[in-house]
């Protein structure tokens, strides 16, 4: 009994410090993190700041609801680009989670290629793929849902691989072991297994890609960022407002709305 104590005495120390390492780590971290980001409170807190502030915040709680029917005509815009790009994004993300997804396709080497190559797609953010395509095709809704569709395909490609490569393999092998070609093994063994979560999957982004669209317009990709960067420049400020509140409720529905499809789907 006494020997137990002196085990649990011994673990209960070892990770009173193990926690105390971790806590002062974190704490580093934090106080490396804001001497490097050179913030200059005195900037923050001076006179101007507040007196900006002031001016700013109660106009933007103060929303222009004359500019209604403007805000919701670029929000459907928005809207579309999102389900699009989407759309695009979750049928050609298919492919490369099949190529990606080891119990699938047996090759290594392509295996390794769909995986890096999908990782690589991830690592562009849709701002930058914007950029490019605004400058290849000029400033459009077009440029937007390229954008999003390519950036959609890297993290799809990605879930659709995990939900393949988690499927029942017992299925697969009985069909085969039935004389099922590989057709029939893919339509009756492999689809009705990963149908429902891919289709999660491909609501869940469709949420993501309303909120990154609403950006795009911001560099010229279409939607209601474009009236964000004309409001601001003209200092519309309660204009903004109108756009922030449309912004939250539609990007809410969408929020409810999917969660409740994807609780019935899965």
């Amino acid at each position: 009994m006494e020997h137990k104590l002196i085990l649990k005495k011994q673990r209960t120390k070892k990770q009173w410090i193990g926690f105390s390492l971790i806590t002062a780590t974190v704490i580093a971290l934090y106080l490396w993190t804001f001497i490097g980001i050179d913030i200059r409170w005195a900037r923050v807190f001076s006179e101007r700041s507040i007196d900006n502030f002031s001016r700013v915040i109660p106009q933007l709680f103060s929303p222009d609801w004359s500019a209604f029917g403007k805000v919701m005509e670029l929000m459907w815009q928005t809207l579309q680009m999102a389900y699009t790009g989407t759309l695009l994004a979750a049928i050609l993300a298919i492919p490369f989670g099949f190529f990606a997804a080891s119990n699938i396709v047996k090759s290594k080497l392509l295996n390794t290629f769909s995986k890096w190559l999908l990782d690589a797609i991830r690592a562009f953010p849709e701002l930058v793929l914007a950029l490019m395509f605004v400058a290849a095709i000029g400033p459009s809704p077009f440029a937007g849902v390229l954008a999003i569709a390519i950036g959609s395909i890297g993290m799809l490609g990605k879930l659709y691989c995990e939900v393949i490569e988690s499927i029942d393999m017992n299925v697969v092998e009985a069909l085969e072991a039935n004389g099922a070609n590989k057709l029939q093994v893919l339509f009756y063994g492999i689809i009705p297994q990963i149908i429902p979560e891919f289709l999660s999957y491909a609501i869940y982004r469709f949420e993501i890609d309303v909120r990154a669209s609403t950006i795009l317009g911001i560099i010229g990709a279409g939607g209601i960022g474009t009236l964000i960067t004309i409001a601001t420049q003209n200092r519309n400020w309660d204009e903004v407002g109108m756009i922030l509140v449309v912004i939250v409720v539609v990007v809410t529905i969408i929020d409810s709305l999917s969660a409740m499809i994807r609780k019935r789907i899965v």
